[in-house]
C-alpha cells in the first residue's frame, strides 16, 4: 500500500459546458433536488460520494488524469474577476478600518517569508511563555522540504536580493530543524529516570 495520498482533479470547465448542453437537450427538465439543509449563503458544501465498486486498477497504474490546462483567454478572464473580488474585499475592510493603510504587493519574499514562518512555528518557535511548544517535526520536515524544492526550480530565475532572501531562510530553516532532531534523538536515547527514592 503506498503512502502516497490519492485525489482526483475535477475539471469544472467540462461540467459545466456538460451541464449546459444538458440544459439546452432537455430544457423543461426540472433540475436535480436541492440538498435538505443547503450551505448558508450558497457556499461550498461537502459532497460525500459513494465508493465506486469497479476494480482497482494497481496502484503503479492509478496515474490520475490531469485537465487539460486553462486557455490563455481563461486565466485572462479569472484573473480580472480575482483582482475584481480581491480589491471589493480590500475596500469592505478598509470601510471598517479607515486608518489602515492600501495593502502592499505580494512579491517572492512574501513568499518564502511565509514558509520561514510555518517551518518555525512548527518546530515550536512563538509558544506563549510558560507553555510547553507544540512541535511538527514532520510537518516541518515536509515545509523545509517545500523550501528546497523552490530554491532548485527558481534557479537562475531569481534577482540577487531573492536568491540571497530565499538561500538565507533555507539555511536558517535547516540550522533549527538539526538543532531540533539533535535533541530529539539525544532525549529518545536517555533511559528513563527511576522513581523516586529507588536506585
Amino acid at each position: 500500500m503506498s503512502d502516497k495520498p490519492k485525489f482526483e482533479v475535477i475539471d469544472r470547465r467540462k461540467m459545466k459546458a456538460e451541464e449546459e448542453q444538458e440544459n439546452q437537450q432537455h430544457p423543461s427538465t426540472p433540475p436535480e433536488a436541492a440538498p435538505e439543509h443547503p450551505a448558508p449563503g450558497g457556499g461550498p458544501r461537502l459532497v460525500v460520494s459513494e465508493p465506486k465498486s469497479a476494480p482497482a486498477k494497481p496502484e503503479a497504474a492509478a496515474e490520475p488524469e490531469m485537465p487539460p490546462p486553462p486557455t490563455a483567454q481563461e486565466s485572462r478572464e479569472q484573473k480580472m474577476a480575482y483582482d475584481v473580488s480581491a480589491q471589493r474585499l480590500e475596500d469592505l475592510v478598509r470601510a471598517q478600518n479607515p486608518a489602515m493603510g492600501a495593502q502592499p504587493q505580494i512579491s517572492f519574499e512574501h513568499l518564502v517569508q511565509q514558509f520561514y514562518v510555518s517551518a518555525m512555528i512548527q518546530m515550536g518557535a512563538g509558544a506563549p511563555e510558560g507553555q510547553r511548544p507544540k512541535v511538527d517535526i514532520l510537518g516541518a520536515r515536509t515545509t523545509i522540504d517545500l523550501l528546497g524544492v523552490l530554491a532548485e526550480k527558481t534557479k537562475g530565475n531569481l534577482t540577487e536580493s531573492e536568491d540571497k532572501t530565499l538561500q538565507t531562510v533555507l539555511y536558517e530553516v535547516r540550522m533549527a530543524f538539526l538543532e531540533l532532531t539533535s535533541m530529539i534523538t539525544v532525549q529518545g536515547m536517555q533511559p528513563p529516570t527511576p522513581p523516586l527514592g529507588k536506585k
